[in-house]
């Protein structure tokens, strides 16, 4: 979408800004991965959305082109255990505070994708769908995505069987069928229902009601 269709209200922020956003969070499997992308006033990259409406060859080619022009970037990860020690709302949280902490450009202003804002002094704002509406969250959105599946791509290689390259960690049916078959393995979520051998699930209603909980590849 051109800058100029956006709502005034979603490009009023303070310079520099930095969008926020995750990747990974619904997984059974895999860390969650958030990235924070400062872009330049005004800059258009076209084809910039949610990842989650691109195949991973358009994600792919953005990839190096939202890294080459953006003013900053950074990644910030959770891994499966600190995911089942902290729950998965807080573990998101943590890495999206990480992904900002390596900013090499300090922002002035975060956009958050999503309702939760994040335990950091800079100014921020939480914005449902925000990785539509705002072309630094829809970047971000795309570097954690790309991020993440490379990362699960090399984790398949480590623990064959699972088919994580395919499915990235959520909860598909071959994904299901081969924690039942060969047991959960060491970078699985183990208190995430379909890897918890007792089935039940983790996670207060607040916390599964976040979006992207689900079972997308």
């Amino acid at each position: 979408m051109p800058l100029s269709l956006f709502p005034a209200a979603y490009l009023d922020f303070p310079e520099p800004f930095a969008g926020v956003d995750e990747a990974g969070r619904g997984c059974l499997a895999g860390p969650v991965a958030a990235a924070a992308v400062i872009l330049p006033k005004g800059l258009e990259i076209p084809g910039l959305t949610d990842s989650k409406k691109l195949n991973s060859d358009v994600r792919a080619a953005l990839e190096p082109e939202i890294k080459a022009r953006a003013l900053a970037w950074g990644i910030g990860l959770s891994r499966p255990r600190e995911i089942e020690r902290v729950n998965i709302l807080q573990a998101t949280l943590k890495a999206m505070q990480r992904a900002v902490k390596a900013l090499k450009i300090a922002p002035d202003f975060l956009v958050i994708d999503g309702c939760h804002t994040l335990a950091l002094s800079i100014p921020q704002k939480a914005v449902i769908k925000a990785d539509l509406l705002i072309p630094a969250v829809s970047a971000a959105s795309i570097l954690a995505k790309t991020f993440r599946d490379q990362l699960l791509a090399k984790l398949d290689k480590r623990y064959p069987g699972y088919g994580l390259s395919r499915h990235k960690g959520y909860g598909t049916r071959e994904h299901l069928e081969a924690i039942s078959r060969l047991g959960p393995s060491p970078v699985h979520r183990m208190t995430f229902k379909g890897v918890r051998r007792d089935g039940s699930a983790q996670g207060t209603p607040e916390e599964l009601c976040l979006p992207g909980i689900g079972t997308r590849p």
